[in-house]
């Protein structure tokens, strides 16, 4: 059967982040005829001055954006205190880094406000479902969803939905999968949008600063400093946190080397961080737990190959999988760098989205 647009008509919450993108899809969906309501939602994180020019999704400024052009496409507009929902989020964020682990927070606002607590705002509005900015494309084969990288490849979005729900993406709406970010630009430009011009808005919109340090330190949170090593156990210097530190981290390391040096692994409970060259770095397996599927059944065998992409900023890499009792064996077929615990695996065909998981080893 024929690719067709999920929920083709309706009323919808349009999730308005006072941005280009949000507001060309409030625009483009008014232009169909369909009902709308525009939301925007406020995450309890102050930005002022220097830090909102540093253009924030959720500052005082940007939720005026989005109800100007709420506005003037004669729509109604809501903003929603979800300070203590991002509150959690903030806390995973932090947890993570204290556990040695590399967060995704945008994958997790994805899976629990965006495409989730809206929706149920959605609910209770009597609306079908929501419409969001994000670069990817779905549609609907034989009742079930499909999730496609979005037109733009260097706009795509689709890795950040892999531990959205199928139920919860069969009510969403992306119109701006199939074009170009240049084409949504100019298409408000031709509408007179206040947002033509705006700049984008950075990918953690509770860092402002986009310095996750500076944050955990704003928050009185307890560093574990202790000592820098090399892969045979040398000591190499000393450090303030492992906080500061990511796998595969290579600049700001605080110690000089012959060679180029990662991190290679990081240990909160005794202080160390282990310092290794680009080999040591490399690894041609990892396990993913959380699994969760987007319009795709494992075979019976528990077997596929495809695609995996373990970053939001890296190339897939082709990989057998191998599913059972909940969790995925990843064998990649080369080796691969910097591969981070708590980080997402998003699984792909070709240019469909199957679904993904949380990176557990």
């Amino acid at each position: 059967m024929p690719e067709t647009v999920s929920n083709p008509q309706g009323r919808y919450v349009v999730a308005m982040s006072g941005g280009v993108d949000s507001s060309v899809v409030a625009w483009m969906l008014r232009e169909e005829g369909l009902d709308l309501v525009g939301l925007f939602m406020r995450n309890g994180v102050k930005v002022t001055g220097e830090e909102s020019a540093k253009k924030s999704c959720c500052s005082v400024e940007d939720a005026r954006d989005a109800r100007m052009v709420a506005g003037r496409l004669e729509i109604p507009f809501q903003a929603v205190d979800l300070a203590p929902e991002f509150g959690r989020i903030i806390k995973y964020f932090v947890d993570s880094y204290h556990a040695g682990r590399t967060p995704n927070p945008c994958a997790v606002c994805n899976r629990d406000l965006k495409f989730d607590k809206l929706l149920r705002f959605a609910e209770e509005l009597g609306a079908d479902g929501v419409a969001t900015g994000h670069y990817a494309r779905i549609a609907n084969v034989d009742g079930r969803v499909v999730v496609r990288r979005g037109v733009d490849e260097t706009k795509d979005q689709s890795y950040q939905l892999f531990c959205v729900s199928e139920a919860n993406l069969a009510r969403t709406r992306l119109p701006l999968g199939e074009m170009r970010k240049s084409e949504v630009r100019e298409l408000a430009e031709q509408a007179q949008i206040r947002t033509a011009k705006k700049a984008d808005s950075q990918e953690i919109c509770f860092v402002p600063s986009n310095d996750y340090r500076k944050l955990l330190r704003e928050r009185g949170e307890e560093f574990h400093p202790g000592v820098i090593v090399d892969s045979s156990g040398k000591e190499l210097g000393t450090h303030t946190g492992t906080e500061n530190f990511t796998i595969g981290q290579r600049r700001g390391l605080g110690v000089a080397g012959g060679v180029p040096l990662y991190v290679i692994a990081i240990e909160p409970a005794t202080g160390r961080v282990v310092l290794g060259e680009k080999d040591a770095c490399m690894a041609g397996q990892m396990t993913v737990d959380e699994l969760n599927w987007i319009g795709f059944d494992p075979p019976d065998t528990g077997e596929f190959r495809c695609r995996v992409q373990f970053r939001y900023h890296c190339d897939p890499a082709l990989a057998t999988i191998h599913v059972e009792d909940g969790l995925a064996a990843v064998q990649f077929d080369e080796p691969q760098l910097a591969i981070a615990p708590g980080q997402g695996a998003a699984f792909y065909q070709e240019d469909r989205l199957l679904g993904g998981g949380w990176i557990q080893s």
